[in-house]
């Protein structure tokens, strides 16, 4: 029987710091002692050990720290925070990556290799971002937890104050149909990645492939590389334009009228300027038109108005979609 006493005490004693043992050990004894009767036996002791609890909490208790990673005072905090900075830092990773990728490339790489590529680097630079985001921010929260003295346990808000009716007053009530996902935004810039990274290579990328018995090889562009690369300085502004309606997305979190007319902005630049690229005669490489030619029963002149035609419609009706879509949704109340 007393060597479940002094067992038990070990399990309290052991997870303290050693400075503090012997007096706790003292007292714990003491405790237990007076909450026997005279004559006990083994039933006795284990019924007052169970009710001082488990000796993990004892301890936890005489130690005056929390026995968790992250508790409910900052945890809401921690989860917002990490939503907030773990798809910024994935998409600037990513875009970084891939135009690093695009700045070493060489030409040498057939279409799925760069596809394969990119996938793989892809995933890999988003585990190790998201990784890195979640260690540093639970270390973080971790530190803050066990110097926080103060004895609250209310969780905080985002301006790390104590929850209050006011607060709901700086809350935007947001429709499910007016709202604005995370995947969406992160969608918009995989996409300004991707049409940037084939805009500046596209003789290397965007054209006809033929199969060549080791794989797929690059044989003809579509485009002239040099006259694309006239056009950089209002491509450019398009970039920009739609790296700032991402970055509007992202933080409005819902549609709202300013944003549709962001929106129809930016989808009317991107159409202008492609109808500006595709006016200019020396743009399109006269070879690729030709091969075409003989595949298909057209003129290579004749497959150069149909491209032309339906890829600028294809792209005007997505615009118009998108313009109405945005106003559409501006108007959910």
């Amino acid at each position: 029987m007393q060597n479940l006493i002094e067992i038990y005490i070990q399990e309290v004693t052991r997870r303290l710091p050693e400075k503090n043992r012997s007096d706790i050990a003292l007292e714990l004894r003491s405790t237990i002692e007076d909450m026997l009767p005279d004559e006990y036996n083994e039933e006795d002791v284990k019924a007052a050990l169970e009710k001082l609890g488990n000796p993990v909490a004892l301890a936890g208790g005489y130690r005056d720290q929390p026995m968790h990673l992250i508790g409910p005072r900052y945890y809401d905090l921690y989860i917002s925070l990490l939503k907030m900075i773990l798809p910024i830092a994935a998409i600037v990773s990513f875009i970084s990556m891939v135009s690093s990728y695009f700045i070493q490339y060489n030409g040498d790489e057939n279409i799925v290799n760069i596809i394969v590529t990119l996938t793989t680097k892809g995933i890999i630079t988003l585990l190790e971002v998201g990784v890195q985001v979640f260690f540093w921010l639970t270390i973080v929260f971790a530190v803050i937890e066990r110097t926080d003295k103060s004895k609250e346990t209310d969780p905080l808000t985002n301006s790390m104050t104590k929850w209050t009716a006011e607060d709901l007053k700086a809350v935007t009530y947001i429709p499910k149909k007016k709202a604005i996902s995370k995947s969406e935004v992160f969608g918009s810039f995989i996409w300004i990645a991707i049409w940037v990274s084939f805009y500046f290579n596209a003789d290397h990328l965007v054209g006809i492939y033929e199969n060549k018995g080791s794989g797929l090889e690059f044989v003809q562009p579509v485009f002239h590389q040099d006259v694309l690369i006239g056009y950089w300085p209002i491509v450019v502004a398009v970039i920009v334009l739609e790296v700032a309606l991402a970055f509007y997305k992202y933080v409005k979190g819902q549609w709202t009228n300013r944003l549709a007319i962001l929106n129809l902005i930016v989808e009317a630049a991107a159409t202008i300027v492609l109808f500006i690229l595709f006016i200019d005669p020396n743009l399109f490489q006269t070879e690729f038109f030709d091969y075409m030619a003989n595949i298909f029963s057209y003129s290579s002149t004749q497959l150069q108005f149909l491209f032309i035609s339906i890829t600028f419609l294809v792209v005007l009706v997505y615009a118009v979609i998108s313009i109405i879509d945005g106003f559409r949704k501006a108007r959910i109340k």
